[in-house]
């Protein structure tokens, strides 16, 4: 297994393919000029086994190491982009406008297509490994497809590992901790129906707008009043559509939003008491309510030995002080936990410095943090499949 020093020599390349995929951001399942480079860089690199077309345009590539028969364990990472408009101002810029790699999939990608340059190079291991890129992490479960799709039993893979980057951690450090990692998230709407009316004359009519806002105000105290403060849950109402007009008020309000919890009986309860707390407030006005729950993303769960082997990995790669393996989880969400259910694994962090934050308009991955990643995904193989 190796320190980072070793990967130093692929960084260069390695930047040149994420600041092309960076210049050339597409969307959800709509990746075929970003899928067409990875196939041909993997091909490229002797890789013989390329499947292509997986979830519309998914890939997965086999390559089998040179010390015998083994298991296979999956490496993923996500390739689409966000509709965003670039605010970088970087010499890489989009130039597809309204796209953006604003989460880091261009550098999750790169440092992928780094790791399978080098172990298709060497195969100094025992088995096999999957390498699976992926589409649609952002809008589309891109990930669920990929498993519907059957990648798990056709490749036969036994344990399956993802990263993400993260700003604010520094460059050559990792994070990760073993159960609940990321939030599963959820969608609610609501739909308030009153009687509308002329603004001047609110007592004649069943005000959908203060009913709708005092829900609002009410779902703030499932999380304050409601739950366990030690256990993680957020509420956010994001929509509220109501009259065009200043002068009307409304038959009926719609609002909407998420739920991000940590556990599945916290889950069970925020749907649940959606619901009633909506309803309790709309009956006490005159008002009904048409409720909906959309369950979207599942908890990213890391599994205990997955994660000790994910841990040995990094810290391998850069020692104990710059590994720290009880980060808190996070409330955001992340499609890989289809994966996790499917098989067990780990999901971890690797620092992107002091970048702008995902999802912001001026973000972008820090090329510095490439060797890290495929020196991570290298030692994983290498330890996890030791010839």
């Amino acid at each position: 297994m190796h320190s980072v020093e070793v990967f130093r020599d692929i960084q260069a390349e390695a930047t040149e393919w994420r600041r092309y995929l960076h210049q050339n951001p597409e969307l959800e399942y709509r990746l075929q000029n970003t899928s067409s480079f990875v196939a041909g860089k993997l091909a490229s690199f002797g890789i013989n086994r390329i499947e292509t077309g997986i979830a519309e345009t998914g890939i997965v590539a086999v390559i089998q190491g040179a010390s015998g028969d083994g298991p296979t364990i999956g490496l993923r990472a996500d390739m689409d982009a966000l509709p965003i408009l670039e605010a970088s101002n970087k010499p890489w810029t989009s130039e597809n406008e309204g796209k953006m790699h604003a989460c880091g999939h261009d550098g999750h990608t790169a440092m992928l297509l780094g790791a399978a340059k080098y172990l298709a190079a060497t195969r100094n291991f025992k088995g096999t490994v999957a390498l699976i890129f992926q589409p649609a992490e952002e809008a589309g479960r891109g990930a669920q497809r990929m498993v519907q799709d059957g990648i798990m039993d056709r490749y036969d893979i036994s344990q399956v590992f993802g990263m993400h980057n993260m700003p604010g951690m520094s460059i050559g450090t990792f994070g990760i901790r073993d159960g609940s990692i990321m939030a599963a998230l959820d969608e609610f709407d609501i739909i308030v129906r009153g009687r509308g009316g002329h603004a001047a004359a609110p007592h004649m009519t069943i005000d959908p707008v203060v009913v709708g806002a005092q829900i609002v105000l009410a779902l703030q105290t499932l999380v304050s009043r409601n739950t366990n403060p030690t256990e993680a849950l957020v509420v956010s109402v994001t929509r509220f559509n109501a009259s065009q007009a200043y002068n009307v008020i409304p038959d009926t309000v719609e609002l909407g939003g998420t739920v991000r919890t940590l556990s599945p009986v916290l889950r069970d309860f925020a749907e649940q008491q959606i619901k009633a707390c909506a309803r309790g407030i709309a009956n006490g006005f005159g008002a009904e309510i048409e409720f909906s729950h959309r369950r979207l993303e599942p908890l990213t769960f890391n599994h205990t030995e997955q994660t000790r082997i994910a841990s040995a990995a990094a810290r391998i790669l850069v020692g104990n002080d710059d590994l720290n393996d009880t980060i808190p989880p996070l409330m955001g969400s992340e499609d890989f936990a289809y994966m996790l259910q499917a098989r067990p694994g780990a999901f971890i962090f690797a620092g992107n410095g002091s970048s702008a934050g995902l999802h912001n308009a001026a973000y972008d991955f820090d090329d510095e943090a490439l060797p890290y990643g495929i020196g991570y995904w290298v030692n994983l193989v290498e330890s996890t499949l030791a010839a």
